[in-house]
């Protein structure tokens, strides 16, 4: 029988706390235990980007993190990411730009692109494609997420 170890965290905005087992991923515990699977599996080695979340202010690979580690933090989700029905400005700009085709690397696109904007207000296209760069997609090309992420720029830029 293996130990499970307390964690308190606070995940958009509502606090949990759960006893978990300190070989579970901070994917497999948001997934699993909250029942919020927006948050993709794809790699589960940190290569692909569809398992990002923002952990303290930083986007990380949930696939990397073990939830013990995250115990006390803040973490959000592309489930956190709209405000009731209405879509986060980059969300909407991925839906306008047409930058979510099959949808798998979305969630991971829209959240990396939310902090980077938070971040930067207006990185040039090289810094975007340098922050964007652990995000992979196998449907778009990458031109209409490079739009998408302009696009978010111009969304949030005129409020």
């Amino acid at each position: 029988m293996v130990k499970k170890y307390p964690v308190r965290v606070n995940v958009n905005g509502d606090d949990y706390e759960a006893l978990v087992d300190p070989r579970k991923t901070l994917l497999q515990f948001l997934r699993e235990d909250l029942d919020l699977t927006g948050t993709k599996e794809g790699c589960d080695e940190g290569d692909c980007g569809a398992c990002s979340v923002i952990l303290n202010n930083r986007v990380v690979s949930s696939c990397l993190v073990l939830a013990v580690e995250v115990d006390n933090a803040v973490i959000e989700t592309i489930e956190g990411v709209k405000t009731g029905e209405e879509l986060h400005p980059v969300q909407q700009a991925f839906v306008d730009s047409g930058a979510i085709q099959c949808g798998f690397c979305t969630p991971g696109m829209v959240i990396t692109t939310k902090a980077m904007l938070q971040e930067m207000p207006n990185p040039s296209t090289k810094e975007v494609k340098e922050y964007l760069a652990g995000n992979l997609c196998r449907c778009t090309g990458y031109v209409k997420i490079l739009d998408a992420v302009e696009n978010a720029k111009e969304k949030l830029k005129n409020g």
